[in-house]
């Protein structure tokens, strides 16, 4: 239900407007401010580019030292330093080689092989416990100190794994690489959730999906910049893969010199720490005006229209049958953001590059496509979720998934009786990785902030992340025995995953493009079999119905019936 403005005759009874959407608002479009940019950039800058900067500096050479020993390219002997070994997967074996060397000096014998990889299993692993954890503290993070004030304390996690990363070989342990992963995980955990509620708290609604894709964008920059530092010429080599590591610390030490400058949201400081003065400056700041008095009524009438005035628990947001499709929905997109099978490409993009004939040095830097493909899909994604919106956006990317999984799965069956082959099989998983990010890739996080209102914005963002991490975690752990089990059919798994999201999204999500909060949650009310006596419902529908009449700037306008930026 679209919130006019009336300026002359209004009929209060009147709650939808039968006008033509181009005709509802003369008014000309907000434009985006530079305060605005700078808070979606930093804020993300500081977070999601951390998380996916770590994803590729660690896990994904891990998955390509798999596929080296999985395709006996090389020994897998204990000592890692005389083996053949491609340089684009250095990381991980300097890594493996640290640990040997540490071994040998505090035990004087060469580890096993099986302790190994056992350390290196907990080393990769360990970043999605310490991100589940840094989930389970973001509800009580953000309402004690705030949206900024999460994300400015979550750099000191950044810095702190930075340096254990970073020093970890200077002092000879291990323990400290195993402790950073895991601190890293707590600010990514954190990071994730955080980052995302802050943006879409802040950015007026006609701009809330394409500022919330900056999450995204910054995550995919991440994984294109640790494939660029990762390169043999830069950071890739032995003398110096820790400071891949202490890399880690300059985007935190860059928003910790930036965000204290920028406003806490707005809706915050309103709703939760009942500031006005505050909030109407924090207003002014993002959208560039000096009267945010529509705004501020927008954000009284959403409080007024809650069926609780403090911060809900999860167990109050799972019981909650008004709520109940919106928690499935963000469930199910969650779950199919880390199932969907993204991650097990990198099992395959380096085999595949060999088998298509090019040469070791080389491959690294065609895989720097993938990133680059990413960080391209993602910001064509920001640009055009306003227009085509989240619903089309979702769908179309787990359906175009789902068709390049199959069309993979038969190209890598026939990859070696034509030499021609691989480089379809190479399209298809640039195609995967354009169709993730064109939607599945970050909308999943803005839709969390957008299905609720602000009393159960914190837990559900808990519920994202623990759903998140946990099948983060799982993918790592099950997919090397799907993948040893069903060989090239296991993508087959990952297509059933990604047409099953596309249909419920088709039958179930109701778009949420420039839709107010209150609009969002009534959309929901129907398959909710919410009555309509239901308070919440009741209360909006009597500020609509003009209960109460306001004066401003010289117009008498219905209390609830006034268009909103957010």
């Amino acid at each position: 239900m679209e919130m006019r403005e009336q300026t002359e005759d209004p009929e209060p009874n009147n709650i939808e407007s039968t006008e033509p959407d181009h005709k509802k608002s003369t008014e000309k479009p907000q434009r985006i401010t530079a305060c605005l940019v700078n808070a979606a950039f930093f804020g993300a800058f500081g977070s999601s580019y951390l998380y996916g900067y770590n994803l590729s500096v660690v896990n994904a050479p891990a998955l390509v030292w798999t596929v080296c020993e999985s395709l006996k390219l090389g020994s897998t002997d204990d000592e890692p330093a005389g083996l053949q070994k491609p340089s684009w997967s250095s990381c991980s074996m300097y890594i493996k080689t640290f640990y040997n060397q540490t071994w040998m000096e505090r035990y004087g014998e060469p580890i096993g092989a099986d302790m190994v990889t056992m350390l290196w299993s907990i080393t990769v692993s360990i970043f999605a416990i310490g991100g589940l954890l840094g989930a389970l503290c973001v509800t009580l993070l953000t309402k004690l100190i705030g949206r900024k004030g999460t994300l400015l304390l979550n750099n000191g996690f950044a810095v702190i794994a930075a340096l254990l990363l970073a020093l970890g070989e200077k002092a000879r342990s291990f323990e400290m690489l195993i402790i950073g992963r895991f601190v890293m995980g707590v600010d990514s955990g954190i990071a994730l959730s955080a980052l995302p509620m802050y943006l879409g708290e802040i950015s007026p609604r006609h701009m809330r999906g394409s500022i919330g894709q900056f999450n995204s964008i910054l995550i995919c920059l991440g994984v294109f910049t640790g494939q660029v530092l990762g390169l043999p010429e830069l950071l890739g080599q032995e003398s110096r893969w820790n400071f891949l590591f202490a890399f880690l610390a300059l985007p935190a030490l860059l928003q910790l010199c930036v965000l204290p400058f920028l406003p806490e949201s707005p809706r915050f400081l309103l709703m939760e720490r009942r500031d006005e003065a505050g909030a109407e400056k924090a207003f002014r700041a993002f959208l560039g005006k000096k009267d945010v008095s529509k705004e501020l009524e927008e954000v009284h009438a959403e409080g007024r229209a809650q069926n609780t005035l403090h911060m809900a628990s999860v167990t109050e947001l799972l019981l909650n049958p008004a709520l109940r499709w919106q928690v499935i929905t963000v469930i199910v997109t969650m779950a199919c953001y880390q199932l969907c099978g993204l991650n097990a490409i990198w099992y395959y993009t380096n085999g595949i590059l060999r088998d298509s004939g090019f040469a070791e040095n080389v491959i690294p830097y065609i895989v720097l496509s993938t990133g680059g493909i990413e960080t391209l899909a993602a910001v064509v994604s920001g640009l055009v979720i306003e227009r085509i919106g989240r619903r089309p956006l979702l769908i179309f990317g787990f359906s175009a998934m789902a068709f390049f999984f199959g069309l993979l799965t038969v190209f890598l069956n026939f990859q070696d009786q034509y030499t021609w082959m691989p480089y379809l099989s190479f399209t298809c998983i640039l195609a995967v990785i354009a169709s993730f990010c064109s939607g599945p890739g970050g909308i999943p996080f803005v839709l969390t902030g957008e299905l609720f209102e602000q009393s159960y914005r914190p837990a559900a963002f808990m519920i994202a992340g623990i759903v998140n991490w946990v099948a983060n975690f799982a993918v790592g752990l099950l997919f090397p025995f799907m993948q040893e089990s069903l060989q090239t059919y296991a993508f087959l798994v990952f297509l059933v995953v990604c047409v099953l999201g596309a249909v419920y999204l088709y039958f179930i999500l109701p778009e949420t493009k420039n839709k107010t909060f209150m609009d969002i949650s009534q959309s929901f009310a129907k398959i909710n079999n919410v009555p309509l006596g239901n308070k919440e419902i009741e209360n909006e529908l009597a500020i609509k119905a003009g209960s109460k009449e306001v004066e401003e700037n010289g117009k008498v306008i219905i209390d609830g019936e006034i268009e909103s930026s957010f």
